[in-house]
């Protein structure tokens, strides 16, 4: 092909939880179209966002010139800087907030907006820079998975709990619980491996509070439950497993340790309440005979996969839910088998490919605090208990003036630093309140290997030049290590080419050109299993737990000041609130990006979820405005009344840009107007789907 015209293969570098091996057309320099890679099986597919990956590099609203302030924060007024005076000036204010205020006054917040990349990585490359400079406060956890990585070690001893989605054509039933795999799939490969699966007429059962996509999968089962009971319902399953002796008392015997401790909590022995499915019942709102049904089915199917999504964890006693997840799998025995799952997190949960990854020179030192608490470390410091000041923001791949609880809060942080700087392709409502924005490229733009959440590697050529005055963040972050005297330390006298070169050098790969051809490295084992080694000989093979089992209750968890004993908390009701607020994902959005591209907000349109029941008794029609409100602030988006969702539940999905009027009222429908950065115990994670509103009428929609 000649230059104008070309074709190379590229993969989304996106916090979409997937990973999916793509093929770009280029013509004079412009790409006309993204396909599905061709080197890649069947099960490989794209979805909608990356196959329209090459919408927003033309977009008219593309940043294409460093930006400074001119105008309060907030206001969206700034004007165009050349690059070195850009550069100088975040340098000078880096300099002078070090010598100022030592270590631990630099908050780096994102790291989600380019996170698979082995190089052009937002999270590594930022954490590098500041622990190099000196000054990078160190955290903990984060939005998404922070009780499930909390608790996981507490039962295994490891993080490495997940399958191969291959292992899925063994399974005998698979229960995506509070796992829309459809939209947010961890992994490529598992919605073609669950699609086939259930066309092989295997029961995919999905536990969800509304009916997501993935319970359009073929003759898959919508089950409801109410958002935060999700351990109630699993009690009330292994009661029955229990009750019908349906447990596999040889694995319990042989690879556990605890599980008569909880079978003492479900049996009531402890408590004198037998978690019964009527107890369930009046919990969760899912009928019991349909709670006896699904367990009476899933103590039979051997093996069953019951695999957990991110939501059940982030919410009030998240943690709970995802250990009894783990609890269910272990009572059926159906951890470490072609076909089963542990009940843990299947996010990133085995290694990839063996591969060389920028260095983060992370320093020695406990985190100080949780990320989900980092507005109020802002605004509160020292005098609030925390261990630090924070003089500055640097904000690389993140969006927390629309993706962080608490919209209003996170406001007032960014109001409150000395210095706060972001890289960026868009004037997202965080950029809008820094002080100094970087333009940079886009993954299409920038050559990379791509670390998958499977046992692939991809390889994503640049297939196009970014704009003229677009950077790279590596780039970038070079000549500031320049400027602040540490340019060998954190470049190694490399260019972005050289260090991929090397990464690839440093892999397992044998066929460099061939990977660099067809995009695609795939490691000869596709269907592994966690703790397969432990399953085979748990004697030669210990967990590193204390007891060397699957520790099913746990005396260090204990230690937490919460149950050894996974157990439903409870929850207090409000009545000023009576409606629970879900805020999923959506298919057409990854997290906030794209929300403010029309072509993405076309295909699939922002509207509040709401049963046909709780609408009449508010008297409120299908596609009015309404007002969404509690504590925390108000939302006026237009209602979609339907019966896929549970009554007493309502749901907007996350990602929306805010867009606030004077008085702080939301007009565009962004859900963390709603949400708090009071956490779910012990983890410190996020509670996004324990939240509480009232829903009122308002004027129809246009």
């Amino acid at each position: 092909m000649s230059p104008e015209s070309h074709s190379v293969p590229v993969s989304c570098n996106k916090d979409c939880g997937a990973g999916c091996p793509l093929w770009a057309h280029v013509e004079d320099g412009r790409i006309v179209k993204i396909i599905n890679n061709p080197a890649a099986s069947s099960y490989l597919k794209g979805c909608s966002k990356g196959l329209s990956a090459m919408q927003p590099l033309s977009a008219p609203e593309r940043l294409r010139q460093p930006l400074i302030r001119s105008g309060p924060r907030g206001s969206g007024e700034f004007r165009e800087l050349s690059w070195p005076r850009a550069l100088d000036y975040v340098a000078e204010k880096l300099a002078q907030i070090k010598t100022d205020h030592g270590r631990d006054s630099i908050l780096f917040l994102g790291g989600s907006g380019a996170c698979r990349g082995a190089l052009h990585n937002t999270y590594s490359l930022t954490q590098r820079f500041l622990n190099i400079l000196g000054c990078n406060i160190k955290k903990y956890g984060n939005y998404s998975s922070a009780a499930s990585d909390f608790v996981t070690p507490y039962v295994f001893g490891t993080m490495e709990v997940g399958m191969d989605a291959a292992t899925l054509q063994h399974s005998e039933m698979i229960i995506l619980w509070g796992a829309n795999i459809a939209d947010t799939r961890f992994g490529c490969e598992y919605p073609a491996r669950i699609r086939e699966a259930a066309r092989n007429g295997v029961p995919v059962i999905v536990i969800d509070p509304r009916k997501s996509n993935s319970a359009t999968f073929p003759q898959a089962r919508w089950i409801k439950v109410r958002p935060g009971t999700d351990a109630a319902l699993m009690a009330a399953v292994l009661y029955e497993l229990i009750d019908h002796e349906l447990v596999d008392l040889e694995f319990l015997e042989s690879h556990c340790l605890g599980f008569d401790q909880v079978r003492d909590y479900v049996l009531g022995t402890v408590d004198q309440v037998p978690k019964t499915t009527a107890w369930a019942e009046q919990i969760c709102g899912t009928e019991a005979t349909i709670v006896k049904e699904l367990a009476l089915a899933y103590g039979q199917a051997k093996p069953a996969a019951l695999i957990p999504g991110l939501s059940i964890q982030r919410t009030i006693g998240g943690e709970e839910a995802m250990r009894m997840a783990m609890v269910l799998q272990a009572a059926t025995g159906n951890i470490g088998k072609l076909g089963g799952s542990s009940g843990g997190c299947i996010w990133d949960g085995l290694p990839g490919p063996e591969c060389g990854e920028i260095d983060t020179l992370e320093p020695e030192g406990e985190p100080l605090f949780s990320e989900y608490l980092w507005p109020d470390v802002v605004l509160e410091g020292r005098t609030g208990g925390f261990p630090v000041e924070v003089q500055a923001i640097y904000n690389v791949g993140g969006n927390y003036l629309s993706q962080g609880s608490d919209l209003h809060k996170n406001i007032r942080a960014f109001e409150k630093v000395e210095f706060s700087v972001c890289h960026e392709q868009f004037m997202t409502p965080t950029a809008r309140y820094c002080d100094i924005i970087l333009p940079v490229s886009a993954f299409l733009e920038r050559e990379d290997i791509l670390f998958t959440g499977m046992n692939y590697l991809f390889y994503s050529a640049a297939a196009v030049d970014p704009p003229a005055d677009v950077r790279d963040d590596y780039e970038i972050f070079c000549e500031l290590a320049g400027r602040l005297g540490f340019s060998e330390q954190f470049s190694e006298g490399k260019s972005a080419s050289q260090w991929i070169e090397q990464f690839i050098e440093e892999s397992e790969i044998e066929d460099s050109d061939q990977f660099r051809r067809t995009g695609i490295y795939r490691a000869a084992d596709q269907e592994r299993v966690g703790l397969s080694a432990f399953m085979a000989d748990p004697v030669a093979n210990p967990l590193h737990t204390p007891s060397g089992k699957i520790e099913l209750a746990s005396e260090d968890y204990a230690h937490t000041g919460y149950p050894a004993v996974p157990e439903y908390r409870g929850k207090e009701v409000d009545e000023r609130y009576p409606l629970q607020l879900i805020t999923p994902h959506v298919l057409h959005r990854i997290n906030s990006s794209y929300a403010n591209l029309n072509w993405f907000k076309q295909k699939e349109k922002q509207v509040l979820w709401m049963h046909p029941h709780d609408a009449s008794s508010r008297n409120i029609v299908d596609q009015q405005m309404v007002q969404v409100a509690n504590e925390q602030g108000a939302t006026r988006i237009p209602v979609m009344i339907t019966d896929d969702i549970m009554a007493g539940v309502v749901c907007l999905g996350q990602g929306n840009w805010p867009d606030l009027d004077a008085t702080g009222i939301d007009h565009g429908g962004a859900v963390n107007i709603l949400t708090s950065i009071e956490p779910t115990r012990p983890s410190m994670g996020s509670r996004t789907h324990s939240v509480a509103v009232e829903v009122t009428p308002g004027a129809a929609a246009d």
